[in-house]
């Protein structure tokens, strides 16, 4: 299974030629999350089997009450449909060239803002933003104040830059993510970072009192 969810709307218009779906004989599904890079409002998403015999029988429900039986593996629940109306418009006016479009122009966002971020002195990347139009970074050795310091003070600023550490084996490592979406501006750009400057010479300034653990922020 390959789980899609940010990057199935991004590779196949920035990394054409990157093997990940269905032409890898092992991949058997992929799901996709429309609300992300599918460009529509939460919440919606997309699950898809190479064929038939690769969905699991106890994932089927069925059903009788519209005359006759009718199997479905969707959610059993009602629910509203202005999210697929939303993505098939999409699909509609965009095309397939106008996604390649899009995704470069947050590709090209977010690796300018790693590109300045990398260029500001405590903080080292950990991703560019080049694959996906994200990007993590992190404090070098010895600073003074933590990634959550850091997240804290651009929050105080009106930025949610979530900021944890990063799973089991890894855990002492603390970084800061940011997610590129449509309708982020160069304007924005540019002002985060400069935001984010800001942030480190009052932080260097003025060092908070030191505690043994942050408490991560996620949006």
């Amino acid at each position: 299974h390959i789980d899609a969810a940010s990057g199935g709307f991004v590779a196949p218009f920035l990394h054409p030629d990157l093997k990940w779906d269905f032409r890898l004989p092992l991949v058997r599904s992929i799901n996709v999350s429309g609300h992300k890079y599918g460009l529509v409002y939460p919440g919606i998403g997309f699950v898809i089997w190479r064929g038939q015999d690769d969905l699991s029988e106890d994932l089927v429900f069925h059903v009788n009450y519209l005359g006759g039986d009718m199997p479905t593996f969707t959610l059993n629940f009602s629910r509203p449909g202005n999210q697929i109306v939303g993505q098939y418009y999409n699909f509609l006016r965009l095309g397939r060239d106008g996604y390649r479009r899009i995704m470069e122009s947050l590709r090209d966002l977010a690796t300018f803002m790693s590109g300045a971020i990398a260029e500001i002195g405590p903080f080292e990347l950990v991703s560019d933003g080049s694959a996906i139009p994200v990007f993590a970074f992190r404090l070098k050795e010895g600073a003074s104040y933590t990634v959550f310091d850091v997240s804290d003070h651009l929050r105080s600023n009106g930025w949610q830059v979530p900021a944890y550490t990063m799973p089991e084996n890894a855990t002492e490592i603390a970084v800061l993510r940011v997610v590129v979406r449509e309708g982020f501006s160069r304007d924005l750009a540019a002002l985060l970072v400069e935001n984010l400057r800001d942030a480190v010479k009052q932080l260097e300034a003025f060092p908070p009192a030191q505690h043994p653990s942050g408490g991560s922020f996620a949006h």
